[in-house]
């Protein structure tokens, strides 16, 4: 996915890193050490340096608690900064809740618009209408003053993901385009610490929204929870390692305090790779329950993909249903999308995947036939191949329906290492039916 934010561009198949930079006197971990406009633009300047492609103003404490201030203070603290730095060619973003304060910082230069608050307030999406910022929508249950007393949901992953999916289809109702969009499930916002731990162990769920999906985990309360660190300055390390985690899982913008110290951490990054799995031959299944054993041996095959080296699964489609493609003359097959990250070199990684065949009863006598379990390498992650041993992305991946429609339901507006975008309109084989 391509992020368009005024003039910048940000290319999502890597993490974008945007470095935050506070202008007040009570933000929760650095309250007042930038608000000299001198020091503000120094510690801005020193984290471009270090790897930040996005500088994120703020001039409001969002903190649990927080009183707010006035539009005119806020005015105050934030054009300064984000009229200098976006005259020194920084992609500035401004994270405010206020329409007052987003219109003169887009007009400042800003090319981001960062509300904490999800562009509930229509004036704030009339903000947005008349400009060309990306925009970032947030989940927040509450005001920052009170959204700590008793945060309840039925179940937070799912309440959050539906809310962030209005939200973002709202905008897109009131012209904005989705390549501007991207969200936020809001970390600490509205959410006890055990709450946003399930949260953020789980942004695969809001990859599958297709939109940019930004981690802003930076010195949270739950780190301080999860790791036992009552400081929020010496989160730093285990804040990049949470990074890290939220990347693997689907995160493709992060917002930091240490931009030093994510990029190192994001240096960790293992590529993904798109698994097609296929069965419709089962071991072992009664009459009329065939359908229940191809199921089984396929769940066979993803808990051995579960013991590759260096690898863990990400996400796993819905099964479908298909028909059979090219040679007809058999069985209908069950098929799924697994989503993996993974050490293992593209090579390495097919030759683990023929084992796991092979242990499963394949056999290969018919190109095209009938099998127990087939698992093919659809795209991994910036590899491009053509040889007689492998070919990436795989070459007949986007005209067979059982592979698109699993793959488009992990990774809605997936696009493939050699710049293909996953569509239906080329589908011509396979007709897949969710099950």
């Amino acid at each position: 996915m391509i992020w368009r934010c005024a003039d910048f561009e940000f290319d999502t198949k890597m993490p974008i890193v945007m470095g935050i930079l506070n202008v007040t006197p009570d933000s929760f971990s650095d309250g007042g050490e930038y608000e000299d406009v001198d020091a503000a633009l120094a510690h801005a300047e020193r984290m471009v340096e270090e790897g930040a492609a996005i500088v994120d103003v703020g001039g409001e404490s969002t903190r649990p608690g927080a009183a707010p201030v006035s539009v005119d203070e806020e005015l105050e603290r934030v054009l300064p900064v984000v009229r200098t730095l976006a005259e020194r060619g920084m992609c500035v973003s401004i994270d405010t809740r206020r329409p007052a304060v987003a219109r003169a910082a887009v007009e400042a230069g800003a090319a981001i618009v960062n509300d904490v608050s999800g562009f509930r307030d229509p004036a704030m999406v009339d903000v947005a209408s008349g400009c060309d910022a990306g925009l970032v929508v947030m989940h927040m249950q509450g005001e920052p003053a009170t959204m700590q007393d008793d945060p309840v949901y039925d179940d937070v992953v799912n309440d959050v993901r539906d809310y962030l999916r209005d939200r973002a289809a709202a905008l897109e109702a009131a012209g904005i385009a989705r390549d501007r969009i991207c969200v936020d499930p809001g970390p600490g916002f509205g959410k006890t610490p055990k709450q946003t731990i399930e949260l953020v162990r789980n942004f695969q769920e809001f990859a599958r929204l297709g939109y940019p999906v930004m981690a802003a985990l930076s010195r949270k309360s739950y780190i301080g929870y999860a790791y036992r660190i009552d400081e929020p300055r010496e989160r730093d390390q285990a804040s990049a390692a949470e990074a890290l985690m939220a990347c693997e899982l689907g995160a493709n913008v992060v917002r930091t305090h240490n931009v030093a110290e994510t990029a190192k951490a994001l240096k960790d990054l293992r590529p993904y790779a798109l698994l097609g799995l296929g069965c419709n031959v089962p071991l072992v299944a009664e009459p009329g329950e065939e359908r229940e054993g191809k199921i089984a041996l396929l769940n066979q095959a993803v808990t051995e993909l579960c013991a590759l080296p260096d690898s863990q699964i990400v996400d796993i489609s819905s099964f479908y249903e298909s028909e059979p493609a090219y040679y007809l003359n058999q069985d209908v097959f069950v098929n799924s999308v697994v989503l993996l990250r993974t050490g293992l070199a593209p090579k390495e990684l097919l030759g683990y995947l023929h084992a796991i065949e092979n242990s499963l009863g394949r056999v290969r006598e018919r190109e095209n036939g009938p099998r127990t379990c087939d698992i093919d390498i659809i795209d991994y992650q910036l590899y491009v191949t053509d040889n007689d041993l492998l070919t990436l992305p795989h070459p007949r991946a986007l005209e067979r329906d059982f592979v698109v429609q699993p793959l488009l339901e992990l990774l809605p507006s997936h696009v493939l290492a050699d710049g293909t975008p996953v569509t239906c309109d080329r589908v011509a084989v396979g007709k897949a039916t969710r099950l």
